[in-house]
């Protein structure tokens, strides 16, 4: 199907009908010689009188092309456009914002990798995160360091490889040596607002007490449910840590049930893996479609158009008047003569 960008170009139609109404017709103005006697030499030359501006006529096919040269330029100017059938493409409204404790107590040796290992929690938890990651084709995700405070590490992508690869980059001592995920859950807020998702997930990992957050945890899970968003709190390592790195489970059960989330505990790798596997059974994810029609311009169809037909006015006229010549240079003095009067009295086409 065939629409067009600028319709009301068509208005332009009319013009050479406007200028051919209100402005005169061009005349070619010829020298003449006046006489007193102009009537008796009339009588003897057998000449006929010449008018002394002629009107220049041009032959039905130039009238023609010229018709079509300027309805394709109109065309062109109003750019016809080649709709295409709808297409229609699924997108994820699900958003997944992890936010990752960098406090002191994460560099605890206390996970083993894939090689039986000893590995410290923040390490364990980077490579759980990578595999939960590389599944969530068509989700955005983002990723919020905190400690001391929270920081945004990465805004809501749907670059899953980049992603991971600001996961890898981060250090423990980037954001200090506290806990404070209060303040995580309210940078996650502040996140959210700025986009139009849907469907709103927060995973928090920690493994100690908030200790240096401006808002209290509970305090920003209610706000957190009432902009409908769910968190999912993770506790890694021993719950029976006591000193400077106790865990606060009740407070972290406390925020995933004010919004509807749920809470794990995570003391191993296969611990943390299960918690992940039932985030996502947990949360089905939603789509939304859009659907679209391609567009292809075809304007310069019309302008190939609107050049031909005028390259075609002027051979017919550079041709007309090549054959012209050369009949005139063939003929006898005398029929030269009556050609010339033809010409100039507008008979012959220019």
């Amino acid at each position: 199907m065939i629409e067009f960008a600028y319709p009301w170009a068509f208005v332009l139609l009319a013009l050479p009908f406007i200028v051919y109404l209100v402005a005169p017709a061009y005349k070619e103005q010829r020298d003449s010689l006046q006489v007193p006697y102009f009537k008796r030499l009339v009588e003897v030359s057998g000449e006929q009188p010449r008018a002394g501006a002629v009107l220049l006529k041009r032959r039905t096919i130039q009238k023609v092309l010229l018709v079509i040269g300027w309805i394709a330029l109109i065309v062109a100017i109003a750019k016809p456009e080649y709709v295409g059938e709808p297409i229609e493409q699924k997108k994820s409204a699900r958003e997944i914002m992890v936010a990752l404790d960098l406090s002191g107590s994460m560099s605890e040796q206390d996970f083993t990798d894939q090689t039986g290992n000893k590995v410290d929690r923040l390490v364990a938890s980077k490579i759980v995160m990578k595999e939960f990651a590389s599944q969530r084709q068509g989700d955005r995700l983002g990723l919020i360091l905190f400690a001391d405070a929270a920081y945004l590490q990465a805004p809501f992508t749907d670059d899953i490889s980049t992603w991971q690869n600001l996961l890898d980059d981060t250090q423990l001592g980037y954001a200090g040596f506290a806990t404070a995920f209060g303040d995580a859950i309210g940078l996650a807020i502040a996140t959210f607002e700025q986009e139009k998702s849907k469907q709103r997930i927060l995973i928090l990992l920690t493994d100690g007490d908030d200790t240096g957050s401006k808002m209290t945890p509970i305090k920003a899970a209610e706000i957190a449910a009432k902009h409908d968003i769910k968190i999912y709190t993770i506790a890694v390592g021993d719950p029976s840590s006591k000193g400077v790195y106790k865990m606060d489970l009740p407070t972290l059960e406390k925020v995933a049930e004010i919004t509807n989330g749920a809470s794990f505990e995570a003391q191993n790798k296969a611990q943390l893996q299960l918690a992940y596997e039932t985030i996502n059974n947990l949360e089905k994810q939603q789509y939304e479609t859009l659907s679209y029609r391609p567009r292809t311009s075809v304007h310069h169809w019309a302008f190939a158009v609107y050049f031909i037909a005028n390259l075609l006015v002027v051979l017919i006229f550079l041709t007309a008047q090549l054959i012209k010549q050369k009949t005139v240079k063939n003929l006898p003095v005398n029929e030269r003569n009556d050609v010339s009067n033809k010409v100039s009295k507008g008979e012959a086409h220019g």
